[in-house]
């Protein structure tokens, strides 16, 4: 049994997830971004007090397959944009390949459901991943926007600070974090 899970955007939200389910006795779960895979079925308690347990971390376990297509795009968005999946395709066609769907379609699922564009989720994403590249120091602009996949230091800086209103290395010199992963 796959259940999709709301809201699961890092390596941390997996281990929450992960230490939930074993506190509930499903410690054979298997657990990745966006979903827990159990084997075998669940009865209606354990899901209860699953559903409970997960919305208590800031989870929801997913009933529609329009969420499910949401959370897997979102999934997708994150790796891309951390540069753990390359592509050279345009990024609809990636994603409309990658979850067998329609992109215009998936994009009008995603835009009424998150409030944003798909285009605009992934850039936003870019940009935490660029703020952790920043924050752990050790690498140059140029070297930052190679890893990011900007094709130079200026559209790096750019959209930068478009989004958070500081040029990055205004960012890195306030000594500051301003991530903001649970939030996008």
């Amino acid at each position: 049994m796959v259940l999709r899970v709301k809201n699961m955007v890092c390596d941390r939200c997996v281990k929450v997830v992960k230490e939930t389910a074993a506190a509930l006795g499903i410690a054979d779960a298997s657990v990745g971004l966006g979903y827990i895979d159990i084997p075998g079925e669940l009865d209606e308690v354990l899901m209860r007090d699953l559903e409970a347990a997960l919305e208590r971390e800031g989870f929801e376990i997913l009933k529609s397959r329009e969420a499910e297509l949401v959370e897997l795009a979102k999934g997708l968005l994150i790796k891309l944009a951390r540069a753990e999946e390359e592509t050279s395709r345009k990024l609809s066609v990636y994603l409309s390949e990658a979850l067998g769907v329609d992109y215009t379609m998936l994009s009008r699922i995603f835009s009424a459901s998150e409030g944003r564009t798909i285009e605009r989720y992934y850039i936003l994403q870019k940009i935490e991943y660029v703020k952790e590249l920043i924050e752990y120091g050790g690498k140059t602009l140029s070297e930052i926007a190679h890893i990011a996949g900007y094709s130079s230091v200026a559209h790096l800086s750019r959209q930068f600070k478009e989004v958070t209103g500081l040029t990055p290395t205004s960012y890195r010199d306030s000594g500051e974090s301003h991530r903001q992963l649970d939030k996008i």
